[in-house]
């Protein structure tokens, strides 16, 4: 079978597959989606109970507001979807999608010189091919593009499992073990038989941790109700809301003027000996500041839970929750229990044992341990370029967030971290699209990789966390430099006063030539 010949190919229909599409729509791209509804995460990968973690007017599109964009609530899973459908509907992206169509294998056919040059515009050749496995279909096709934006994401698909000595795994346990993953897959009743009068324990406390662990006191509230267990291995902090001491909290890092006290790429040796001799003091005084409100407004010290590590670290790494509302109400009730865990566990018939000798029963076992987003990217990517995907720092280098120097005529959208990802992804997208067009040049691949080495030692510099491409304290800045580089003035507000201290959204990036 001849493959499908196209410009531009999409892998994956989530935010940052259908905020490609959008900005590609003139290339007619063909977007690669294994299931059958666009919406990634928000639809493979939600509970019940998820909603987002910011206000709607911080999660839209530049050119797309929210109907009720003024609503305080945060918005449901069943929200965000709707809201994602009605953007691709409105912008005419869904008749570039086949559904149901899994990537099963990725082959470089470009040259030699392809692989040396890096990314050049299309030229009329194809560079990849990609095998596709239709749901219900025992052939494979065949698609052949200029140019592929990978949007698979880091989470989904792929659970992260720890690993367990011989005959002290799941397979020991008489009780039922799964991941969040497969939970997120259940129905609501279903979910809710699950943890109805068991003994649950739950593994994690990040934000998917949380929420199922509320969903469990839920579902334990009548008399034959079990406690829920938490097993947590590393603290993190989480706010109660985005209020501080009466402040707004994107006054303290979502501001140029709040982002000026932190370190940046590419800045003078000046300005690198202010941050660390004048302002680093100034950031640890915000941190402190803003972690008496946090111990004061939740009982943390009560429970065992106050992290060691200061606040900056946790927003530094993109880690930062909010914390679900009837977790401590939840708690002081008996009905969630906390177990901190720095050493060694595993299973025995029963449920799990610790190092320190103790042992919690169990009837199911959630992980709710992440995914392993890399391991995703290298089962459909080739030798040499797969190699490429993880530096010794553990990130992978990506220009922009979004160009792997040493990849030719591939882009990765939806990899890069900040306040709001749906922001992110969009930005980069308008990029790719100028970039596509050849509107603007990119500078060497060495220079790249100068930049995403300068951009790694800052996020080492500023947290412990920084196994993940997170931007937050220096997003405005990366913006900016993006915004230039597309030939856009980096100032985006009206005047002087709401650009030093009104935040930055995706309101803000509206094109204007």
């Amino acid at each position: 079978m001849a493959p499908v010949v196209s410009k531009v190919g999409i892998i994956g229909a989530g935010v940052s597959g259908i905020a490609a599409a959008k900005h590609l729509v003139h290339h007619n791209p063909i977007v690669l989606e294994a299931s059958d509804s666009i919406g990634g995460v928000w639809r493979h990968c939600s509970y019940n109970s998820t909603k987002l973690q910011s206000h709607r007017q911080d999660y839209e599109f530049s050119d797309f507001p929210w109907n009720d964009r003024d609503n305080p609530e945060y918005p449901s899973h069943l929200e965000i979807l709707d809201y994602l459908n009605s953007y691709a509907e409105h912008f005419d992206v869904l008749k570039f999608v086949r559904f149901n169509s899994k990537v099963v294998e990725v082959r470089f056919v470009g040259d030699r010189e392809t692989i040396d040059v890096g990314f050049r515009p299309p030229a009329g050749q194809p560079v990849w091919e990609v095998a596709v496995q239709t749901s219900g279909a025992d052939t494979i096709q065949w698609y052949a593009f200029e140019f592929l934006v990978v949007c698979i994401g880091k989470y989904g698909d792929i659970p992260r499992i720890p690993e367990f000595p011989h005959n002290k795994g799941p397979q020991v346990f008489q009780g039922q073990v799964l991941h969040a993953l497969d939970y997120c897959k259940l129905e609501h009743d279903a979910a809710s038989e699950l943890l109805k009068d068991k003994k649950v324990v739950v593994i994690g406390y990040k934000k998917s941790a949380l929420d199922l662990a509320v969903e469990c006191a839920e579902a334990n509230q009548g008399p034959k109700g079990q406690p829920c267990t938490m097993v947590v291995r590393t603290l993190h902090w989480t706010l109660p809301h985005y209020w501080v001491w009466g402040l707004p909290f994107f006054f303290f890092y979502s501001t140029r003027s709040s982002q000026v006290l932190h370190p940046r790429p590419n800045q003078s040796l000046l300005r690198t000996l202010l941050c660390l001799l004048v302002l680093s003091p100034v950031r640890h005084a915000i941190s402190k500041f803003i972690e008496s409100y946090i111990l004061w407004r939740l009982p943390l010290e009560k429970y065992g839970l106050k992290p060691e590590h200061s606040f900056e670290e946790d927003y530094a790494s993109c880690q930062m929750a909010i914390t679900p509302e009837k977790l401590f109400p939840e708690a002081d009730k008996g009905k969630i229990v906390f177990k901190k865990s720095q050493g060694k566990w595993w299973f025995n018939k029963e449920g799990l044992e610790f190092d320190d000798d103790t042992r919690i029963k169990a009837d199911v076992v959630v992980f709710a341990t992440g995914y392993d987003g890399k391991k995703k990217l290298k089962a459909i990517l080739p030798e040499p370029f797969r190699s490429l995907l993880e530096s010794p720092s553990g990130i992978m280098p990506l220009y922009r967030g979004t160009i792997h120097p040493l990849i030719p005529n591939m882009a990765f959208v939806g990899y890069l971290e900040s306040v709001s990802n749906l922001h992110s992804s969009e930005l980069r997208s308008i990029w790719l699209g100028r970039l596509i067009d050849n509107k603007f040049k990119l500078p060497s691949a060495e220079k790249m990789l100068e930049q995403t080495t300068k951009e790694l030692e800052v996020m080492k510099d500023t947290t412990r966390f920084y196994k993940r491409f997170c931007i937050s304290t220096f997003s405005i800045n990366h913006s900016d430099e993006i915004c230039e580089e597309m030939g856009w003035t980096s100032w985006r507000k009206n005047t002087w006063l709401a650009e030093a201290f009104s935040p930055y959204g995706s309101r803000d990036y509206l094109q204007k030539y």
